[in-house]
């Protein structure tokens, strides 16, 4: 996942009861199995403090993740209300592998977006065989 980030940020206040998923990210980050697929990719914490009414998990801001892809593009992820950790790792790996095949198209000289003209989204395709298949004799 940290192959494709500069900058994670985890936001969150110690005492809300919805940081799990900002947790649980926070701690996928750290690993080493990620630190080892981008060691350059800063990862930082930052804590919330608590505000007056903490009875209130309403009153305070929810948990946030912010990160920051390669190419400078930034997103933000709210890690309340249902939100998972696989479902933001998820999407930042979506996000991460269109913006490598951006990136490998635009590095062979091919223009962003690839437009694909209405014609052939019509068009039958005829599948390929394996060629396993074509060199087995068919038992009847």
């Amino acid at each position: 996942m940290l192959k494709f980030l500069s900058r994670v940020v985890v936001e969150y206040n110690p005492l809300d009861p919805r940081k799990a998923a900002a947790v649980e990210l926070l701690a996928q980050c750290n690993g080493r199995k990620a630190k080892d697929s981008n060691p350059t990719c800063s990862v930082e914490l930052r804590r919330l403090p608590s505000p007056a009414a903490a009875e209130d998990p309403e009153a305070q801001p929810p948990p946030r993740v912010l990160v920051t892809y390669l190419n400078g593009a930034e997103e933000a992820f709210v890690a309340a209300d249902g939100a998972t950790a696989q479902g933001m790792r998820d999407q930042i790996l979506a996000r991460g592998r269109l913006l490598e095949t951006e990136q490998l198209f635009r590095e062979a000289g091919e223009k962003w977006p690839v437009v694909i003209p209405e014609e052939e989204l019509g068009m039958s395709f005829p599948g390929i065989k394996p060629k396993k298949a074509e060199e087995k004799p068919q038992a009847s």
